[in-house]
């Protein structure tokens, strides 16, 4: 069986947890590892791969996860495609997904490559459990109430504020889909905590939510990469009121997302070009293994 041969881009907390999963995985293999250093410090655990700044200084490479911040997804995203490599990332800012949809979409279609695009578990394995659960309850409200746990895009996004040297955003849910961030920081030598609680409180990933930001001395003495959901859907199948269903999860965070991209990249294999969301993907296709069996299985 010839192996997918899988590029990881960024080497932090999910770049880490991604070559873990593809390792645990029998039908990958490591393609390399572009990080922005190289293999300057090369890290002990890569000994056996290769590290290089760029894409291109890989062979013959199948796929690549981009493990990078939200922010940086669709510029790595477009140059990967446009050289024929399929992508999946984790891009996490809900409201701008169908505008990333369409933008690495046509990049894709252009160049014959395939990306499956926010492929976390919020968007992504959850964005699966509520297409599900909305279509065996067409009429209805679901609720999906994060944490609490550590929301590692937005942690990512506060620590990118100037001013910041480290940063911890938790998610506290307060029930019906309605969430409570709060912020903690580390500030660098001299920075304001006025200025830096204002740009926090104006950024996308905060603008909606009620939001909280507490200085402190050392945000490595709070960290926990814990996480979790609650999702309810209470609603109507056929003319039958008073459907209920509920989906919960414990889980830690990039480990999770790691495992949710790696499925995510052997599903890129399977498809046309384009750009996909998780819930535009046959579910089979996240899995390895002979078809007929899984469905043996699984049904």
């Amino acid at each position: 069986m010839k192996k997918i041969r899988a590029a990881v881009v960024g080497y932090g907390n999910i770049g880490k947890s991604v070559v873990e999963a593809l390792q645990a995985a029998p039908d990958f293999e490591v393609a390399g590892i572009i990080r922005r250093n190289g293999a300057e410090n090369k890290p002990a655990e890569l000994a056996a791969y290769e590290v290089v700044k760029d894409i291109t200084e890989l062979k013959d490479v199948d796929v690549a996860i981009v493990a990078s911040p939200t922010r940086q997804v669709e510029e790595q995203a477009k140059k990967i495609l446009a050289l024929g490599i399929n992508t999946v990332d984790s891009f996490d800012i809900h409201s701008q997904i169908t505008s990333l949809r369409r933008s690495l979409g046509e990049t894709a279609k252009a160049n014959n490559s395939v990306a499956i695009i926010s492929a976390g578990w919020d968007p992504g394995s959850d964005s699966v459990v509520r297409t599900l659960l909305e279509a065996i309850a067409p009429k209805g409200i679901t609720y999906t109430n994060f944490g609490p746990g550590r929301s590692m895009g937005h942690s990512v996004a506060v620590r990118a504020i100037e001013g910041v040297k480290d940063a911890l955003s938790m998610t506290i849910p307060t029930g019906t889909g309605i969430h409570r961030r709060m912020v903690y920081v580390e500030l660098e030598e001299g920075a304001d905590f006025k200025t830096v609680e204002a740009a926090i409180k104006v950024d996308p990933y905060f603008v909606n939510d009620e939001t909280h930001v507490k200085q402190v001395p050392c945000v490595d003495d709070l960290n926990d990469v814990g996480h979790g959901v609650n999702l309810v859907r209470k609603g109507v199948s056929g003319t039958t009121h008073n459907q209920m269903f509920e989906f919960n999860m414990r889980i830690n965070n990039p480990a999770l997302t790691a495992q949710v991209m790696v499925c995510c990249a052997r599903a890129t294999m399977r498809q046309q070009p384009g750009c996909y969301t998780m819930i535009e993907v046959p579910v089979i296709d996240l899995l390895h293994g002979d078809r007929e069996e899984l469905i043996a299985h699984l049904v």
